[in-house]
This record gives structure tokens, sequence and C-alpha cells, in this order.
């Protein structure tokens, strides 16, 4: 079975839902660091979006070249949305239906990983229907001080530490999984 992932660059005071901060984030894009984003984006062959990533993605990607950019156009890309209608351009297939049902049938199908970058409502759904296999954190010794952050409006959750890990550049990955009970 396929596993989703979600994926996050984040500031130490837990910002991520603000374009701004990757004017920062970018500074501390050291070779390691890449190489983990490179090893995370080719370890999946499909993108799970909620609507504002998908079009702040689909801006971006397809005017962008080289191998990263070729694999991110050419993946199928899953768009979970209230407001978009289809077609969606961008090799993108919006989610229609019981969202649940349909991502549990996404995860039954052949294939590697499904990533999802980007945090906000769709994230909340996919916790608390349990459908998070991995939270790969990338925290970036910097604060913010403004934006959203990602657990804002979520009730506790508990996570099991799977690795972490300590970059050159001072970020931090933290991958975790869903754990029923704490310790």
């Amino acid at each position: 079975m396929r596993e989703i992932i979600v994926a996050a660059e984040i500031t130490m005071d837990g910002v991520v839902n603000n374009p701004e901060i990757f004017t920062e984030i970018f500074k501390y894009h050291s070779d390691d660091v890449q190489d983990y984003l490179d090893k995370l984006l080719y370890s999946s062959d499909a993108l799970l979006a909620g609507r504002l990533t998908y079009e702040g993605f689909a801006k971006v990607w397809p005017t962008r070249t080289g191998k990263m950019a070729d694999y991110i156009n050419k993946m199928p890309k899953y768009v979970a949305s209230r407001t978009l209608k289809e077609p969606l351009s961008w090799n993108s297939k919006l989610i229609q239906g019981d969202i649940v049902e349909e991502l549990q049938k996404i995860k039954r199908m052949d294939g590697k990983n499904l990533v999802q970058y980007g945090v906000g409502e769709l994230t909340h759904t996919l916790l608390n229907h349990g459908l998070v296999d991995k939270f790969q954190l990338l925290v970036y010794p910097f604060t913010f001080g403004r934006g959203g952050r990602w657990f804002d409006g979520m009730n506790i959750k508990h996570f099991k530490l799977i690795e972490c890990k300590t970059f050159k550049s001072g970020a931090i990955l933290m991958q975790y999984g869903q754990a029923a009970n704490p310790l």
C-alpha cells in the first residue's frame, strides 16, 4: 500500500503558511537539505494538494526547467477543493465525492508514495481520518513571527518519532508517524 507523506518546511516558531518565509528558507537549502528534498520527491509518484497549494504550484512549476521540474510537472496531482471545477490543468485531477474514501482508494493503488506539500484543511482531514503515514517536518533555525501555523485549530494528536536529522545549515528534519497513545 502506498504511504501518504506530509512534508512541510517550517520556522522555529511553527510558521508554515506564509509565502514570505521562503526567501529565508532558501538561504538554508544546503547541499544535504536539497539532497533530502530530492529523495523525498523521487520516492513519490503523485502529489496531493489542497486548492491553495495547487494554485500556487500550478503557477510556478510549469515555467521551471530541469530534472526536478520535469518530474513534478509529469507526475499526477490529486487536488482537494470544494470550489475548483474540472478540468484542471497541470496533469491534475480533482478529488470528487467523499475525500476520505477517494484517498483510501488512491492509497491502495499500485505505485510509490503520495506526498503533500503545503498544509491546511486537507492536512487536517488526513490527520483526523488516520490517512497520514509520515510527517516530515524540516525546521529552519529562524523565527518569522507571522503566518499560519500547522496545527492551529486541531485537537490533541500524538505522534511517534521515526527519525531526527541535523543538516549542515542548522535545519533539522523531524520525521513522525501517528501514534494512538503517548509513550
